[in-house]
């Protein structure tokens, strides 16, 4: 069943699928629990990923303790460094290529507010790093596009600047985490080519949770996403519902049911307040509460799909507990959150629900589909950007509302940041804002298994499939 577009992902699977395994064993979880299973994972004398097989189990050890060891109640960040498995990469900051042709026109140094740009014999420039202050400038102004900014890839990826050099007295310059800044979304765990960066895994309290559910009289739902409809391609969907419940999850809900009572919701809000910013994507609203905290006012009052279908379930079911599986890493802070916490009590990955049922040897291909508690094609659409917008308009459309959306979706850092200033300025030309932290949205989430236009194809033949009408389908499918 495993499929992987990288070593990383492939590595992050072994580690969960063994630890897995391990749990099930019944064995005790003592001092030689975590050599176990990195011998496991790396047997014999030849290393196949760093310098040496010693390096390698010490990498997954650590991996192993953030799998053993995490807590959806007590743990301050989902998103962990570990140093060791950290390559260090060059600070390089502005650096001038060999694509300098010693031109006599010195734009990069007339550009340079440090003038800290020298020329030697051949008239070749160069960086005096003790003056750079890496404001680009020369890079702007050099015709010949010969100066580059080498950043790490870790730090290009995180938008709002959390990550940077720990610039260690002895020497080391692994990244580190500014948890003040940090709004998990995790893209900085799917950008690291050394697999440093990691999102901590509830799968042990979860096993737990699944386990003694029948001596404590509990049912345990499974929430799964609806970019669902991206992942597990090789299968139909309702043979990946058959295999959570062959997990022993109670029932299986989709979030999109979720997304269905938001959209009514949020309608409803728009309409009374006139100008909104969405709720569903945590990481979202966390850059707006973290970076414009004046504009927290505008958040949607609203649950998230998540939190919203974890409520309904609770109220309807006194014995329920709610594990939410998907594609983000920030999903797995939500949890933690005051308002949501007493409706979802753990949170998986679809990387992680790949190696839990891997763990188990369940073949998915021989398995029969089993029906679950679907969202609407609207509900479903929340899985790509802009699919938030089209449910609030259809919700007011079939409440018979004459208030009209004039929305704005936007995904990704950069483009978010943007329009929260021009609401800032005041006088925005628009009354609601859709906002997803992961480009395209949930279906570009870090913790998906593929990233491929073929993916994206099949969330939108997954949301053509279903109910078309918000509140029917909530008729039809919200009984518990």
């Amino acid at each position: 069943m495993a499929k992987f577009e990288t070593r990383v992902q492939e590595l992050k699977y072994n580690v969960l699928k063994e630890t897995i395994k391990y749990l099930d064993s019944n064995k005790e979880v003592d001092y030689n629990t975590v050599s176990t299973i990195s011998h496991t994972i790396i047997p014999g004398n030849k290393p196949s990923f760093r310098c040496c097989v010693y390096k390698e189990r010490a990498i997954v050890e650590e991996r192993v303790k953030l799998t053993l060891g995490a807590s959806s109640k007590v743990d301050t960040n989902v998103i962990k460094v570990i140093p060791i498995a950290c390559d260090e990469c060059p600070l390089g900051g502005y650096t001038i290529s060999d694509a300098c042709r010693g031109c006599i026109a010195h734009k990069c140094y007339e550009a340079c507010p440090k003038k800290c740009i020298t020329f030697n014999e051949e008239l070749r420039a160069s960086i005096d790093k003790s003056k750079c202050v890496n404001c680009g400038m020369c890079a702007k102004a050099c015709p010949y596009s010969a100066i580059e900014n080498r950043v790490r890839p870790c730090e290009k990826a995180c938008k709002q600047k959390a990550i940077s050099a720990s610039n260690d007295p002895s020497g080391t310059n692994e990244a580190v985490i500014n948890d003040e800044k940090c709004i998990h979304c995790g893209q900085c765990v799917y950008t690291c080519p050394f697999g440093a960066i990691v999102d901590v895994s509830y799968i042990k309290e979860i096993l737990e949770l699944l386990k003694n559910a029948p001596k404590n009289g509990e049912h345990i739902y499974a929430v799964v996403a609806p970019s669902i409809g991206g992942n597990f391609t090789n299968f139909k969907n309702g043979q990946i519902v058959n295999a959570i419940k062959k997990l022993g999850f109670y029932e299986v809900v989709e979030a999109a049911l979720g997304a269905d009572m938001v959209a009514l919701d949020e309608s409803h809000e728009l309409e009374e307040r006139g100008m909104l910013t969405s709720s569903c994507c945590p990481a979202f609203a966390l850059y707006i509460r973290k970076f414009f905290p004046e504009l927290s006012q505008y958040i949607s009052t609203s649950l998230s799909p998540m939190a919203q279908i974890g409520k309904y379930i609770k109220e309807n079911d006194d014995k329920a507990k709610v594990v939410f599986i998907g594609p983000c890493t920030a999903k797995k802070s939500e949890i933690k959150h005051p308002n949501v916490r007493n409706y979802v009590d753990s949170a998986m990955t679809f990387e992680e629900l790949q190696a839990f049922i891997d763990a188990r040897n369940i073949d998915v291909a021989s398995l029969e589909e089993v029906d679950f508690k679907k969202g609407s094609s609207f509900g479903r659409g929340f899985a790509k950007c802009g699919g938030l917008s089209k449910a609030v308009e259809q919700a007011l459309q079939e409440t018979n509302s004459s208030f009209k959306v004039n929305g704005v979706n936007v995904d990704g850092i950069d483009n978010i940041k943007k329009v929260l200033l021009e609401l800032k300025k005041g006088n925005a030309p628009f009354n609601f804002i859709e906002g997803m932290a992961c480009e395209g949205g949930c279906i570009g989430g870090p913790c998906n298994l593929e990233h491929t236009i073929r993916n994206k194809l099949a969330v939108d033949k997954y949301s053509g499939a279903a109910e078309h009408q918000i509140k029917e389908n909530i008729s039809k499918e919200g009984k518990i």
